[in-house]
């Protein structure tokens, strides 16, 4: 019941599903993050032929869509996902720590750490750029308005925080440099959308604020879809989001739903998934069609997490527990 109240579903087949006698159950819950509602409806058509090319059998997936972090907690508070997709590992992180829903090493059991895409931080602007906004420097200066989704409830908010700061690091400044940075930055942030579809609300309908940080996939996506017209600028540096993917273990085993669920994760390291990735703006991991869609995704100087920072364990106490530096930035 709680499964059925909670998510936001993406309906598109259904039927009894009897051709594996490991499943008794056809449907499929997957928890993602906010901005992959697109690409979901797509690769989620996708996987259902493939799946009914192969078994014969018709299957329901259905999506529920939110801040990054938000989801994870309510799969950590019962939400019941068969599959999570994410765009930052201690989001699946938490299902092992607080919830034993997963294993420790769940990174282990896919290919590239169990993330079949990535993406990076860019910055989205009114059409011709008014406000000359071409880098990190731009964002604090004086009359600039900027929208980030919050740190606290979204992976995308996360990784604006965590590129603005490592900006001011792989330039050569220190630890307080970068706090002085990105409260700066902060200081120029009118409002704080829960997730990144929500910020993208604020930027492109409510017409708030000079400029969007988001995922690039997102930018493109609102570039295509608006009405308005909009340009899109790569910083000199920025950081490498990774798109992390796991089963479930304690649903899958409850609803029996391992074998297809398995079959769905894998999909996304397939040839076919990781072409409508591609196709949705998503870095993809596979060389081949990497190659192939090469012109689509700009070369930028990338930084990881690890890099930085440590780990996003020591990210996440660091910048974003209770008491963290976001919270003393944003407090103030």
């Amino acid at each position: 019941m709680l499964k059925k109240l909670l998510i936001t579903s993406l309906l598109i087949s259904s039927a009894t599903f009897s051709s594996l006698s490991v499943a008794a159950d056809s449907n499929l819950l997957n928890v993602s993050y906010d901005v992959t509602r697109e690409f979901y409806k797509d690769f989620n058509t996708a996987f259902i032929k493939y799946w009914k090319d192969k078994t014969g059998a018709s299957i329901t997936i259905n999506q529920s869509h939110g801040g990054s972090s938000k989801q994870a907690r309510s799969v950590n508070d019962g939400l019941e996902a068969d599959i999570v997709t994410m765009n930052q590992s201690p989001d699946i992180d938490i299902l092992y720590t607080r919830g034993k829903l997963i294993p420790k090493d769940w990174q282990k059991r896919l290919p590239y750490a169990s993330s079949p895409t990535s993406s990076t931080t860019v910055f989205l602007v009114r059409k011709g750029n008014p406000k000359q906004i071409k880098d990190w420097d731009d964002l604090v200066k004086s009359g600039i308005s900027v929208v980030i989704p919050n740190p606290k409830t979204s992976g995308n908010g996360k990784y604006s925080y965590l590129a603005a700061w490592g900006y001011v690091i792989k330039k050569g400044g220190d630890e307080a440099k970068a706090k002085e940075f990105v409260t700066k930055l902060f200081k120029n942030v009118p409002v704080l959308d829960t997730g990144g579809r929500g910020a993208t609300t604020t930027f492109a309908q409510r017409d708030i604020g000079d400029v969007l940080l988001t995922f690039e996939n997102e930018v493109n996506l609102i570039k295509k879809d608006s009405t308005q017209q909009f340009d899109v600028v790569y910083p000199s540096v920025s950081i490498l989001a990774e798109n992390p993917i796991a089963i479930v273990d304690k649903y899958v085993d409850k609803h029996k739903t391992r074998a297809l669920a398995q079959a769905y994760a894998e999909f996304h390291f397939s040839e076919a998934g990781q072409e409508i990735a591609a196709q949705h703006d998503l870095r993809p991991r596979l060389a081949s069609v990497a190659e192939k869609y090469s012109a689509r995704f700009k070369p930028i100087t990338l930084f990881t997490v690890d890099e930085v920072f440590g780990s996003w364990e020591k990210a996440q106490k660091v910048h974003f527990a209770d008491g963290g530096n976001f919270d003393q930035i944003y407090n103030k």
